[in-house]
């Protein structure tokens, strides 16, 4: 049974389930410029030939999977096809969401996208440029695990930003959390250090860092997110994570971002924003295949529960179960 059949068996008669709820509906847009595209490829041609996978590959660039990607998977399509006998469109489209699957799934098959707490306090950097939905997605963190019982710390290590400190601030108050918050301009590291510091001390489960995210002078943003590193060190001797938050409707230039902070630090993660928003979701594929970091997150929407665990059935079920519905 290839994955497109289980796919349909797992989630389409799961009317009950929200989480594929949520995806159905945060990927709407992007449903309507993929999926409903390849259907209409698919009326348009009965059987395959060159004009059909020219069109196919263009689709797939236009939903922002990222021109190698969708070279790449164009063309093991066609060997498949040749190899097989292949020439039914619905068959290609079946074969279409498996590659996807497994092209995702190459990049590294021991992924895990939750925290896992196995140190007191884990401790997370979040990291990316203004106006990405950064500190909204930290209040979402830190809600998502403040509900599954966590004891949650946040630090407002962006010291650069006006503004930043007094928006986390409000989260804090709003999520009935702790925050540690440093002098004006006071150096980032020193405050991440006192969050950390604070965070052993008081038995956090989880304490969640904001960082500057300014990307026009990169040796300063390096040395800065280094040493707030070096000094989280000296009180921990155990992996932090580094999650990077992108937009979803920035497209390629979202993959550019990450390419850019990927110089600059290990991620270990990334955090997609506002996917409800674009219709070109194709860029989660993007960003696996070009920088090979998981999606760990994905903002469906604006409620501070609509930040998902990344979830690859039921995002390729949200992206195209108008054509497992057809199927």
């Amino acid at each position: 049974m290839n994955l497109f059949k289980l796919i349909k068996e797992k989630f389409f008669k799961k009317k009950e389930d929200k989480d594929v709820t949520k995806y159905e509906k945060g990927l709407a847009k992007s449903r309507l410029n993929f999926s409903n595209r390849l259907e209409d490829l698919t009326k348009k041609y009965k059987n395959v030939n060159s004009d059909y996978f020219e069109e196919l590959e263009e689709i797939l660039i236009e939903a922002d999977c990222g021109v190698d990607f969708s070279l790449k998977i164009i063309e093991n399509l066609l060997e498949e096809a040749k190899k097989n006998n292949i020439s039914d469109t619905k068959e290609i489209n079946e074969m279409l969401i498996d590659e996807m699957f497994y092209k995702y799934m190459s990049e590294g098959e021991d992924i895990h996208n939750e925290i896992i707490f196995n140190h007191k306090p884990e401790i997370l950097v979040m990291v990316g440029v203004n106006g990405v939905g950064k500190t909204t997605s930290i209040a979402k963190l830190a809600y998502r695990y403040i509900n599954k019982g966590k004891k949650v710390l946040l630090v407002a290590a962006d010291t650069f930003r006006a503004g930043a400190t007094e928006q986390l601030k409000i989260w804090s108050e709003r999520l009935k959390t702790e925050i540690v918050i440093g002098e004006e301009n006071e150096d980032p590291a020193s405050v991440a250090y006192k969050g950390v510091k604070k965070g052993i001390e008081n038995a956090y489960d989880l304490v969640i860092i904001d960082t500057a995210g300014r990307l026009q002078n990169k040796q300063n943003l390096m040395d800065e997110l280094a040493k707030i590193k070096k000094v989280i060190h000296k009180e921990i001797n155990y992996p932090i994570e580094t999650l990077l938050v992108i937009d979803a409707t920035t497209g390629q230039n979202g993959v550019v971002q990450a390419k850019a902070f990927k110089d600059l630090i290990d991620v270990t993660g990334i955090v997609i924003t506002k996917m409800d928003g674009t219709s070109k979701g194709g860029i989660i594929l993007a960003i696996r295949d070009e920088l090979h970091i998981p999606i760990r997150f994905i903002g469906l929407g604006e409620k501070m529960d609509d930040l998902e665990e990344f979830d690859l059935d039921k995002y390729l079920y949200g992206l195209c179960s108008g054509l497992i519905k057809d199927e």
